[in-house]
């Protein structure tokens, strides 16, 4: 995304659409130049500092990290293995993420008008085709649950609509983009998937911008996935990212950061700590901690921490 490439009056953009442009875009003077070693340097260090945690995973297993998985080890231990132990249920605020995430992919690719209610209809039925997963949940959820997952869905793609201009095939528009690093022999998968990216590396000069599209408020944890990402993305092609930017829908503002080596290499030691954790906790039998903090109120086990009891009565009396 060039702005000196935009012209003035090719589209009449409002303000908000004029903003992603603005702070989205770089001309290539301004794109910055990376090590063509930095990805072996990264690789490196990275399975030199996990290999001693790899060592306590049970013969033939690997460990598979996402960003939700490392955010959730790093937060209350107790908390995690809790969600571990339990069943993934779709609900309306997780299938919501989903719905809009697949309505910017159609809209992208949309050759007729864009109609925020069609496209939002379409991708709905497109999984309730599924027999499995979100298909299996919309398909025996209840008739509010399915009005409300709409409305909220419709809202949230209809604000991005008036708050992004549309997506130019130059711009190299990429939704759900899957990335995967493999590390020590395959013992460690490092994955995730990426809700927008745009641009793309020229040789060693960054030009990629990984996006994050938010429907609530801003959580420092946030910044966190999106290094992770840029991690991931520098190990799989070995460019890192230029810029990564979490958009927040609501009050259509981006919480953006540039991509640094010391950014990646601080990333490096989080993954590190976080995969030793996961040794420990998943099969070490070491006693998990606890961090009392906002998802006390949704935590599995909230009715028999005392910890999280405390906290949630002292946030309600303040």
């Amino acid at each position: 995304m060039d702005p000196s490439q935009d012209p003035a009056g090719e589209e009449e953009f409002n303000p908000a659409q004029r903003a992603v442009l603005d702070r989205l875009g770089a001309s290539p003077d301004d794109r910055p130049v990376f090590a063509d070693d930095l990805r072996h340097h990264l690789r490196a260090a990275l399975e030199t500092a996990v290999e001693p945690h790899l060592d306590g995973l049970p013969p033939g297993e690997d460990l598979f990290v996402h960003k939700h998985r490392l955010a959730q080890v790093h937060g209350c231990e107790t908390n995690f293995l809790a969600g571990e132990a339990e069943d993934f249920e779709w609900k309306v605020p997780t299938a919501r993420g989903t719905i809009i995430h697949k309505a910017v992919e159609l809209a992208v690719n949309w050759r007729r008008q864009i109609e925020p209610a069609v496209i939002i209809d379409e991708t709905l039925a497109r999984y309730e085709q599924d027999s499995e997963g979100l298909g299996r949940w919309l398909q025996d959820c209840t008739e509010v649950e399915r009005a409300e997952l709409r409305s909220e869905s419709l809202d949230a793609f209809t604000k991005y609509l008036e708050c992004w201009p549309p997506l130019k095939p130059a711009w190299r528009p990429v939704t759900e983009s899957r990335l995967r690093a493999e590390l020590c022999d395959g013992r460690l998968i490092l994955a995730g998937k990426v809700d927008l990216t745009l641009g793309v590396a020229h040789g060693q000069r960054a030009g990629k911008v990984i996006i994050d599209l938010k429907t609530g408020n801003f959580a420092p944890i946030h910044r966190e996935d999106l290094r992770f990402y840029a991690l991931v993305e520098t190990l799989r092609i070995g460019v890192p990212p230029r810029l990564l930017a979490s958009y927040y829908l609501d009050r259509a503002d981006f919480v953006p950061e540039d991509v640094t080596e010391e950014m990646l290499l601080a990333t490096v030691a989080r993954v590190a700590d976080g995969v030793g954790r996961l040794v420990e906790l998943l099969h070490g039998g070491r006693t998990p901690g606890k961090l009392p903090g906002p998802a006390c109120r949704w935590c599995p086990v909230n009715d028999t921490c005392d910890e999280g009891q405390a906290h949630m009565a002292a946030v309600d009396d303040y």
